[in-house]
C-alpha cells in the first residue's frame, strides 16, 4: 500500500515566543514491511538552525532552533511510504513458553547481553506497579507461548477498555486509566507495555499513522485523523549464542488486532517521552493554543482527486463567457 500522510502542528503563543528550540519525531522509520518513498518538513517561521539525527533507538530526529520572536509556529510534514505486511523474522520462537522468556532476561552474570533487555525495565510513562501484574494474569497462563499471551491480553484490552478522548490527559498516569477502563490508544499502549515489563518480558512503545476509513459516501476529511499508539513485543530466537537475534511482533489494543500495511511507524522507544512528535523549550510564550492534524490517505485517493480538480478547472475554462455573445 503506498499513503500519503500529512501531519500539521500549529501552535499560537500569547505573549510571543523570543527564542525556541524543538525537537521534532516526524520522520516515518525505514523497517522490513516500510519504505520510506519521500519525506519533507516544513517549518514556518524559518528556523536559525536545523539539523538531523539519529536517536538511540534509530529514529530520525529534526532539531530546530527559532532566534527571533514569533507568535506562531507551524510544523507541517508530508511523507509517502509504501507499506506492506509486518512478518516476523525467520528463527523466531513462536512456541517459546512466556516463561522461558522471561528467564533469558533475567541477569546473570557474564550472560550475553541482549539489546532488548533495555524495554524490561520502566521508564517515565510506564512505572512499576502491582496492578499492571494484577491484570495481565489472566492472559500468562503457564506455559503459554508469548506470542500467544499477547495475543490474548491485545483481545481482552479491547473488549475491557473503552475509547474515550475526554477521559485522560498526555500526562495521566498509566495506572489511573487501567482504574478506570478507558482511555486513549496512548494509554492503552503503556498499559500493555506495563503490563508485559511486570511480569518480566520486554514490550517498546510505537509512534505512528492508523489510514482509516471515512463513513460510506462521505469524502474523507483532512486533518481529521489523529497519530496512533501501539505496542512491541519481544521474541527471541531459539538459539541463545552470541550471534542469534530475536524480533518484534506488533500488536495494537486499541483496536484488537496486529498492525497491517494500513498502519504506518513513525518513531520507538521506551514509552511516549522518547518518541513525542513535538517537543521544545521556549523563552517567552507563556499561554499557548495546540492545533493538530493529520490526513493519512492512499496515494491513489490524492491522484484521483488531482485529475477530477485538473477536468473540473478545463470544463470550467472551456465554458463560453458573456464576452464570447457580446
Amino acid at each position: 500500500m503506498l499513503l500519503h500522510v500529512t501531519h500539521e502542528t500549529r501552535y499560537e503563543y500569547s505573549p510571543p515566543v523570543e527564542t525556541a528550540q524543538h525537537l521534532a519525531h516526524l520522520r516515518p522509520l525505514a523497517t522490513d514491511s516500510q519504505r520510506l518513498v519521500s519525506h519533507k518538513l516544513a517549518i514556518e517561521p524559518q528556523p536559525a538552525q536545523r539539523s538531523e539525527q539519529p536517536d538511540v533507538y534509530g529514529n530520525t530526529r529534526a532539531f530546530f532552533a527559532l532566534e527571533s520572536t514569533h507568535d506562531s509556529l507551524v510544523v507541517t510534514a508530508e511523507s509517502v511510504v509504501e507499506t506492506s505486511t509486518p512478518l516476523l523474522a525467520a528463527g523466531i520462537a513462536l512456541d517459546m513458553p512466556w516463561e522461558t522468556v522471561r528467564e533469558r532476561f533475567r541477569y546473570r552474570k557474564d550472560a550475553t547481553f541482549d539489546p532488548a533487555s533495555e524495554f524490561v525495565f520502566p521508564s517515565p510513562y510506564v512505572p512499576r506497579h502491582g496492578d499492571f501484574a494484577a491484570y495481565a494474569r489472566a492472559s500468562f497462563a503457564p506455559e503459554r507461548p508469548t506470542f500467544d499471551v499477547a495475543m490474548d491480553l491485545t483481545e481482552r484490552m479491547y473488549r475491557d477498555f473503552a475509547y474515550d478522548a475526554d477521559s485522560t490527559e498526555i500526562n495521566t498516569p498509566a495506572v489511573e486509566a487501567l482504574a478506570q477502563r478507558k482511555g486513549v490508544c496512548q494509554d492503552f499502549a503503556h498499559i500493555m507495555i506495563a503490563c508485559f515489563r511486570a511480569m518480566g518480558l520486554p514490550a517498546r512503545y510505537v509512534s505512528g499513522y492508523l489510514l482509516t476509513q471515512p463513513p460510506p459516501g462521505r469524502p474523507r476529511l483532512v486533518g481529521a485523523d489523529a497519530s496512533h499508539a501501539w505496542v512491541s513485543v519481544y521474541l527471541p530466537s531459539e538459539d541463545e549464542g552470541p550471534d542469534s537475534a530475536g524480533g518484534w511482533a506488533e500488536f495494537d489494543p486499541t483496536n484488537g488486532r496486529q498492525p497491517g500495511e494500513d498502519y504506518v511507524a513513525l518513531a520507538i522507544g521506551r514509552d511516549y517521552s522518547d518518541v513525542s512528535p513535538m517537543r521544545g523549550v521556549l523563552h517567552g510564550g507563556a499561554r499557548h493554543t495546540l492545533k493538530v492534524g493529520v490526513t493519512v490517505r492512499p496515494i491513489e485517493e490524492l491522484r484521483t482527486q488531482a485529475a477530477e480538480a485538473a477536468q473540473s478547472q478545463s470544463h470550467i475554462q472551456s465554458q463560453p463567457s458573456d464576452k464570447d455573445f457580446q
